[in-house]
């Protein structure tokens, strides 16, 4: 595929599949994707890497375990859990050298990790998900918009994230770039804080948790804690935590949260990356944050109980 932007998704979970999946709809684009699950790498080759649900298509990806492999990118997309984060980057970072990397991960402190090992670095976020049918099969649950910003507040940086930005769009994934990511970023942040734990925690759908009173009254109390801190970090929320709440009870009310789907497999969570993030700038802005440091607390408990 000469003269292609060669994009790399770091993580082919069930996002990082939508984003290579898509991406690899583009005459333009080559994709390749990295991930430990060897099943899910080899299923991909052999087969494509398919997506059901809410669209159907297969995208041609070349997926490799071994991250020695993979040639110089331009792009790199990482979706892997917040966990994982540090380990990835050190194993690819050679690949983006030259090279511009984005996140497109839950919570935050995603970037600051891997602006130690690149020298490049987007701030993204994306409201998409999905989850694994099986290996090679990935189906997509809900849709939505990207956002993507420079982590660098740098304006010189901003005709890269547009490129990404278009490349995103064209390929059925709408992203949009900003001069300052973090209002977006910090909106969807609110809102996985505020409802994705309830759901851990109770077995409850996204819609389930929203139509029980108790639950739904805890929910805005979780985002009145978020928008706090990032009120005190002078960050401007692209949109309203509680609409988008709202809004994905009456589209995705069946919607299993990934968190819920780490709880039932009896996997790690991201609890530290959404309300342990929110509870640690809150200590740093000197923001009390008592509810997400007790719903932190409850599914880190939760979490112990697996062994």
């Amino acid at each position: 595929m000469s003269g292609a932007t060669r994009v790399c998704i770091v993580g082919c979970g069930a996002v990082g599949s939508l984003f290579a999946a898509h991406l690899a709809q583009l005459d333009d684009v080559e994709v390749l994707a990295y991930d430990l699950s060897g099943d899910h790498v080899d299923a991909i080759n052999r087969d494509g890497l398919r997506i059901t649900g809410r669209e159907e298509l297969v995208g041609r990806v070349r997926a490799s375990c071994d991250a020695a492999s993979l040639p110089p990118c331009e792009y790199g997309i990482v979706a892997t859990k917040g966990y994982a984060t540090e380990p990835a980057i050190e194993a690819t970072a050679h690949c983006f050298e030259e090279g511009w990397v984005a996140s497109v991960q839950n919570g935050i402190g995603n970037e600051e990790l891997l602006a130690a090992h690149v020298p490049r670095v987007i701030l993204g976020t994306t409201f998409p998900a999905g989850h694994l049918v099986e290996p090679g099969v990935v189906a997509m649950d809900t849709g939505g918009e990207t956002w993507f910003g420079p982590f660098a507040q740098d304006a010189s940086m901003l005709p890269a994230v547009e490129r990404l930005a278009d490349l995103c769009t064209r390929s059925g994934m709408p992203a949009k770039a900003l001069p300052d990511a973090r209002g977006a970023q910090w909106n969807k942040l609110i809102f996985n804080a505020a409802t994705n734990p309830l759901g851990a925690l109770t077995g409850l759908s996204h819609g389930q948790v929203c139509e029980q009173p108790a639950l739904r009254t805890l929910v805005s109390a979780l985002i009145a804690e978020g928008m706090a801190v990032a009120a005190a970090l002078g960050i401007t929320l692209e949109g309203d935590p509680e609409e988008l709440v709202d809004h994905a009870a009456r589209v995705a009310y069946g919607h299993r949260a990934s968190m819920l789907q780490d709880v039932a497999a009896r996997r790690r969570t991201e609890i530290d990356s959404l309300n342990g993030g929110i509870a640690a700038f809150g200590r740093r802005c000197s923001v009390p944050t008592p509810l997400n440091d007790a719903i932190a607390a409850l599914v880190r408990g939760l979490e112990v109980s697996y062994t």
